[in-house]
């Protein structure tokens, strides 16, 4: 069990260590506040999209596609989604009801779930997971713009023009995009290599657009994490303990508890059979901490970004013991 405890602990230092590097590097002055509020658009607009465009675009064929995890994911998520509607109704701060909502069911799977599920189970969990991204991130995204939106001051009620303000801001999320344009390319790319090798049969040759775009992609989650230290408060602690403790125990335990305890019971029933490769990606869907972009995105909605940064910091920090317990919970009944 040593071995689980220190992939956890490679797996989530790296983010808390890079957070605290940014938190440095804002207390001694070097990253200013304009240059966070500047770096914090470039991750939403252009280094996350191109992140999850390359992670999608990984997936081998459709083929891969095992529909029946993808159906008990989107129903899981659903249900998250509806504990955290109903938790928003002991928040009194609308600006911090869908922040808090979209903690409970977002989880950091774009930024570290691939590489986590990959430690668990190899390439089978890194085949799992790319596949569910395609997926996941659509819906989390959505979900995420609707849970920002729909509160408002005084309990406002929601008007045709509010809903539609909605629809477009969904259909232009730029990580949307990203997965929208990555499943594109998957989908033509048979039909699209057959024709351009008929006319540029050198083409493998030309790698240098597939550089450029891993390029992009790598500098996504550091510049992320280390945004998001820089943005970090101590002093901003006090006022949100309540919701850092209902953010922690939706995120730690009660989505892991759904998630991957509902898996279990599926499998040891035989109603459904998932492989290790898929349970390694639902530890990593369900059990890792709030998404980075989460904050980047309360942050440019207008909800309280300081509380999402404080939430993805707590949540990250006790992921380190939830996920091994997910892990030596799921390996002691022999599924990993």
């Amino acid at each position: 069990m040593l071995s689980i405890f220190i992939f956890t602990v490679n797996a989530i230092f790296p983010i808390m260590i890079l957070m605290a590097v940014g938190y440095f590097l804002k207390r001694t002055g070097i990253f200013t506040n304009e240059f966070l509020k500047m770096a914090n658009k470039s991750v939403f607009y252009v280094f996350l999209p191109v992140l999850l465009f390359k992670n999608v675009v990984g997936v081998n064929s459709i083929s891969d596609i095992h529909w029946i995890t993808v159906i008990f994911m989107i129903v899981v998520i659903g249900i998250l989604v509806l504990l955290g509607f109903l938790t928003t109704k002991i928040i009194p701060n609308p600006k911090q009801k869908g922040v808090i909502m979209q903690c409970i069911f977002r989880s950091n799977f774009a930024l570290i779930g691939v590489s986590l599920a990959e430690l668990i189970a190899g390439e089978n969990g890194v085949l799992a997971a790319a596949v569910l991204s395609a997926f996941s991130i659509p819906i989390y995204n959505i979900f995420a713009v609707v849970s920002l939106s729909i509160f408002r001051e005084n309990n406002k009620r929601l008007s045709k023009s509010d809903a539609m303000a909605i629809f477009v801001k969904i259909i232009k999320n730029p990580l949307i995009i990203g997965v929208v344009l990555g499943v594109i390319v998957l989908l033509i790319r048979p039909y699209g290599s057959r024709f351009i090798h008929t006319f540029i049969p050198a083409i493998d040759h030309f790698t240098f657009l597939e550089t450029v775009i891993n390029y992009i992609a790598r500098v996504a989650s550091p510049l992320a994490l280390l945004v998001l230290g820089g943005q970090f408060d101590f002093k901003k602690i006090q006022g949100y303990r309540k919701q850092i403790v209902i953010g922690v125990m939706g995120r730690n335990l009660l989505a892991p508890l759904i998630g991957v305890g509902s898996a279990v019971l599926l499998h040891k029933t035989g109603i459904v059979y998932f492989d290790e490769g898929v349970f390694a990606s639902f530890i990593a869907l369900f059990g890792t901490p709030v998404a980075v972009a989460s904050a980047v995105m309360a942050e440019e909605m207008g909800s309280d970004g300081q509380l999402a940064g404080q939430l993805v910091v707590w949540t990250t920090l006790f992921s380190i013991v939830s996920i091994f317990i997910e892990v030596f919970a799921v390996r002691a009944i022999g599924l990993i």
